[in-house]
């Protein structure tokens, strides 16, 4: 079926800025559509039918989830559907999370229920009460506000405000009720288990006991939600994490390797490889030049 790529010099502005609003009141027919870009979807009122590639599913007030830029999607059956499309560029964005990743219902809305939609009908998603969506939407406000004006500071202001609706739509999801969503909630929690004690040796078993699932089930499930096992998700965790160090630190090779959980600076030195294509020092070389 053919589509439409949406282009990031379309719908942001000139100077770079990554975040950008878009209302819909009410969405019109638009055609299946891909975009350079992801974007949070908050729908506001009305109901209609969202699509994406083969699969539907039925869409009313309060509904919210994040459309991913390689995810083919379009609105059908539309009754008055008025949303919000909040776009970002998450390569662009550069945030210092701190302890966000420690929140089992981002992982679940941001990382996990995009790749469960397809597999479990939507039935993960994230349905906002009416007061959860004024208060997500006073947010929305505040950002528009500040990419309309674009005053001195707006570019930290509208930061600010969109990671104020990343938290609160992760805190909301954490109370979510359904069956789907307490299951993506469980491997939110083994994920942040992982964000938190990368450091430490992590058992496959306490991972799936956190689940609540079998080893075999919960490995099954992780791979189908993430892309990749419970242990190549540690891996990679403990790679960013020895990348920042060798960037920022004057720490040997073998002392990061240690710090960030390898047992084994030559295991380290062939993960860091397979994963980011150079050797550590060769990284680090690479990034004191551009210093």
């Amino acid at each position: 079926m053919p589509h439409a790529t949406l282009k990031r010099k379309d719908w942001f502005q000139p100077d770079g800025f990554p975040i950008a609003v878009e209302r819909r009141d009410p969405q019109e027919p638009f055609g299946l559509h891909m975009h350079e870009f992801s974007e949070i979807v908050i729908i506001t009122s009305g109901r209609g039918v969202h699509i994406t590639g083969k699969e539907s599913y039925p869409l009313n007030a309060g509904d919210a989830f994040v459309i991913g830029g390689s995810r083919r999607h379009d609105y059908h059956s539309m009754e008055r559907l008025c949303l919000v499309n909040i776009l970002f560029q998450p390569e662009k964005l550069n945030l210092r999370t701190y302890d966000l990743r420690t929140l089992p219902g981002y992982h679940a809305l941001f990382t996990l229920e995009p790749a469960w939609r397809q597999r479990n009908q939507f039935q993960g998603r994230l349905r906002l009460t009416p007061q959860e969506l004024n208060v997500v939407m006073a947010f929305v406000d505040e950002l528009e506000k500040e990419l309309r004006v674009r005053a001195s500071g707006f570019k930290f202001m509208a930061t600010a405000s969109f990671m104020h609706i990343v938290g609160y739509l992760s805190r909301c999801f954490a109370k979510a009720k359904n069956p789907d969503s307490r299951a993506l909630l469980r491997i939110g929690e083994a994920i942040s288990h992982l964000e938190a004690n990368y450091r430490e040796p992590i058992e496959l078993d306490r991972l799936a006991s956190m689940a609540h699932m079998s080893k075999r089930n919960f490995m099954r499930t992780f791979q189908a939600a993430t892309g990749s096992s419970p242990i190549a998700h540690l891996i990679q965790l403990r790679v960013n994490q020895a990348a920042s160090l060798l960037r920022r630190t004057e720490h040997s090779i073998t002392e990061i390797a240690f710090q960030v959980g390898f047992s084994d600076s030559n295991y380290f030195a062939r993960q860091f490889r397979a994963l980011l294509g150079v050797t550590p020092s060769q990284y680090r070389q690479q990034h004191t030049r551009l210093a």
